[in-house]
């Protein structure tokens, strides 16, 4: 008695098994990462100068401190030029308060008014001539001097390549090493990245205002990237 029955039930999970398409396995990889930094000269520069005066009186103080900081806007402009850009960076009337003590309340014992106003240069050779003009022209505060960059984007990028170039180095001097082959670049990532501008603070403006010219130094802008760079390997 013939059983082909069977031998279809037996022979159709073969069949299948042998149509089924290979296993693919993930291609081996390596992942290094490189960072680089680039120092362009700055080409920009911001201080803050304004006045600091208090009153007995809110109303006396305001006054007083809006003719001094009329006075420093004129001199820092004709210092500074057509192209510089000046705004208000900070302006406050704070109570002074007088602690007694043993329980008793705080008493008000004058006013501080302060006006700071930000100004923005690209010609740097001025800053000194800023600096001095305010001074001469009553400024009692002089802070956060920081030079930066007008188009920083292009040394981001700059840095960026830079990085590239380091990790591409790395991959393939690390697959040299192990005896394998780089086969393509799976993935490239930006991990990152930083502006630091140069800055000039508050005390050392104070220590130099003194000297007959100001000199100010505009260092470098400390620009840098990183990149991690992933690639498929395969044996030599």
């Amino acid at each position: 008695m013939r059983s082909f029955p069977a031998l279809a039930l037996v022979l159709a999970p073969a069949l299948a098994l042998a149509a089924s398409p290979p296993a693919v396995h993930p291609p081996a990889t390596l992942q290094v990462s490189a960072e680089a930094t680039v120092s362009p000269a700055p080409d920009r520069v911001y201080i803050e100068v304004g006045v600091r005066n208090e009153d007995r009186q809110p109303g006396v103080a305001a006054a007083d401190n809006a003719k001094r900081v009329a006075r420093v806007l004129a001199a820092v402009r004709g210092a500074a030029g057509p192209d510089a850009q000046l705004t208000t960076a900070n302006y406050s009337v704070a109570p002074q308060y007088l602690y007694p003590g043993n329980g008793k309340p705080p008493t008000v014992t004058g006013y501080t008014v302060t006006n700071l106003v930000r100004v923005r240069l690209d010609d740097l050779k001025r800053i000194g001539a800023v600096i001095d003009a305010a001074n001469h022209a009553g400024a009692n505060v002089q802070q956060n001097l920081r030079f930066a960059l007008r188009h920083p984007e292009a040394a981001r990028v700059h840095a960026l390549a830079q990085a590239a170039q380091r990790a591409r180095r790395a991959a393939r001097a690390l697959a040299a090493a192990l005896d394998l082959r780089i086969v393509r670049v799976v993935s490239v990532r930006q991990t990152n990245g930083s502006v630091v501008p140069h800055r000039v603070f508050e005390q050392a403006v104070r220590v130099r205002r003194m000297a007959p010219a100001t000199p100010i130094e505009a260092g470098a802008i400390q620009v840098s990237a990183g990149v991690s760079l992933t690639v498929a390997v395969a044996p030599r």
